[in-house]
């Protein structure tokens, strides 16, 4: 196998450039923070971001815990990669990282002042301090379950090619993880009341909601909530169109994991 590794001090930007190097490089699969990634894809590993520590956090990222270990390293021979990306912030961290994982010798080693500008760099560490920003090298949907609740905004990296064309390269998505000192990143109830009116208003046959609750747990929203239907309708597949759009707004407009919608039809209400 053919081991390369990206090293670079924390906030540097080295998931951000993971794509970018991995494509160059011909490497389909890539070791971030305690998550094995092939081509956009979370194959095996929790994300040490998601960790409510910064101690769990790095013994995530270095899979000292056996069982994440065991897991990611038996995905690994049944993929039976040609090549593989490996992530840290130091020499000895991304040897530590190969050795838990069996990955044998280090071939080629990336710093990240070799594929990044200083400015690059300083606005990365910027990102990091001031907003507590870190960036997964996977698309919006294969992270949503695994970060839901902190979500920012998904991004898209452009490169120009010449007389005004642009290609479009690969999406990341920007999260901040539990142990940041910024915080959960919420969005308000209210937004999320108001989505659910205007998705429940596109479903004919609902007459009016009548209430609503939001638990925002560790894996996604739970939407609890009361209706009133009108009469004559199936009331099943009724309820199943109104999850769907609910799920599909908020989910759409926001990247929040929805667990569940439940609904009660409370009454009947008859339209002359």
């Amino acid at each position: 196998m053919r081991v390369i590794v990206l090293v670079g001090s924390s906030g540097t930007g080295k998931s951000y450039q993971a794509m970018n190097i991995a494509k160059v490089k011909n490497i389909k699969y890539i070791i971030d923070d305690g998550l094995l990634i092939k081509e956009n894809k979370v194959l095996e590993g929790s994300s040490a971001k998601r960790e409510k520590s910064k101690m769990a956090a790095v013994k995530r990222a270095l899979f000292i815990e056996e069982d994440h270990r065991k897991k990611t390293i038996e995905t690994l021979k049944k993929e039976n990669p040609e090549g593989i990306l490996v992530l840290g912030t130091s020499d000895k961290m991304v040897e530590r990282i190969t050795k838990a994982l069996e990955l044998g010798e280090i071939q080629e080693k990336i710093f990240i002042q070799d594929v990044a500008s200083q400015e690059e760099i300083l606005i990365a560490k910027k990102s990091r301090k001031k907003e507590g920003k870190h960036i997964i090298p996977v698309p919006t949907f294969e992270i949503k379950k695994e970060f839901s609740g902190y979500f920012l905004n998904p991004l898209r990296a452009f490169k120009k090619r010449g007389k005004g064309e642009v290609q479009e390269l690969e999406e990341k998505s920007v999260v901040r993880p539990t142990f940041s000192y910024m915080g959960k990143y919420t969005i308000s109830d209210r937004v999320i009341r108001d989505l659910i009116f205007y998705a429940a208003n596109k479903v004919i046959g609902i007459y009016k909601v009548e209430k609503i609750d939001i638990d925002n747990t560790k894996i996604g929203l739970i939407i609890e909530m009361e209706v009133k239907v009108v009469y004559g309708n199936p009331i099943k597949p009724l309820m199943e169109r109104l999850q769907e759009e609910i799920i599909y707004e908020i989910e759409g407009m926001t990247s929040l994991n929805i667990v569940s919608v439940n609904v009660l039809v409370k009454s009947l209400i008859s339209i002359e």
